[in-house]
C-alpha cells in the first residue's frame, strides 16, 4: 500500500536516476530465484548517495509517524535495509535491531542484534518486497521475541500477489515509499520505455515466475 502518492513517484524517479532500478525489457536479468526478470532493483545503491538517502530516511520518518506515532523501536533485515533501517532509527531517536535471516552459527547464535525488550512496538524496515518470504521470516523472529508489529515498510514493492497474500493471511500491514505501479506509470510518462514494453512489464509481474522474453 502507498501512504503517499507524490512521494511515490519522486521516489521511483530517484532510484532510475542513480541506476538503484534498471527496466531492460530486451535483455532481462536473471534473478538468484531462477526467474526472468525486465526489471532489476538494488535500492542499497541508494546509500552512496546522501541526499537520495536523506529523502528516503526522511519519507520512512515521516510515513511512521503519520500511520502509527512512534514505535518502541525500528528493526531492519538483514543485509539490505540494516543501513537505512539504522537512519530511519537515527532520524526518530530511537532504538535499533536488524534481523539475520537465520541465527549465527557461534557466540550468542543471534538471530536479532541488538536490544529488543519484551513487548516492544516494533516497525520494521525492510529495502524491496518482492516474494515477501524473507520479510516474513523477520517479522516471524521478532514475534517469537515477544515482539509486536506495527507494520512493514519498504522503500519499493513489486506488487506481487504472493506477497500480498502472505501478509494477509499473517495480519501485518505493508507501507512502500514507492511500487511498481507507480515505476511504471514514471516511466511510461517519460518514455523511458515504449508502450509495447510497458504492456509486457505489467504481464510480467503478473506472473514472473512463468515468465520468459
Amino acid at each position: 500500500m502507498i501512504h503517499d502518492a507524490f512521494t511515490a513517484k519522486k521516489i521511483a524517479e530517484l532510484l532510475i536516476q542513480i541506476n538503484a532500478i534498471k527496466l531492460e525489457p530486451k535483455n532481462p536479468f536473471t534473478w538468484a530465484s531462477g526467474w526472468k526478470s525486465p526489471i532489476y532493483c538494488d535500492n542499497r545503491i541508494a546509500l552512496s548517495y546522501p541526499p537520495v538517502r536523506t529523502y528516503i530516511r526522511e519519507q520512512f520518518a515521516k510515513q511512521i509517524e503519520a500511520i502509527y506515532g512512534k514505535p518502541d523501536v525500528i528493526a531492519g533485515v538483514a543485509t539490505g535495509a540494516i543501513g537505512i533501517g539504522a537512519l530511519v532509527a537515527e532520524e526518530l531517536n530511537l532504538p535499533f535491531v536488524y534481523i539475520r535471516p537465520k541465527p549465527k552459527g557461534h557466540g550468542r547464535k543471534n538471530q536479532i542484534e541488538g536490544i529488543l525488550p519484551k513487548n516492544s512496538q516494533v516497525v520494521v524496515i525492510e529495502d524491496l518486497i518482492s516474494t515477501g518470504k524473507s520479510s516474513m521470516e523477520a517479522i516471524k523472529a521478532l514475534q517469537e521475541n515477544q515482539a509486536s508489529i506495527k507494520c512493514l515498510l519498504s522503500i519499493f514493492d513489486y506488487n506481487f500477489q504472493v506477497a500480498e497474500k502472505r501478509f494477509k493471511k499473517e495480519g501485518i500491514s505493508v507501507y512502500s515509499l514507492s511500487d511498481y505501479e507507480h515505476l511504471i506509470a514514471l516511466a511510461t510518462e517519460n518514455r523511458f520505455i515504449l508502450k509495447s514494453e510497458e504492456e509486457m512489464l505489467r504481464k510480467w509481474r503478473l506472473a514472473p515466475e512463468k515468465w520468459k522474453p
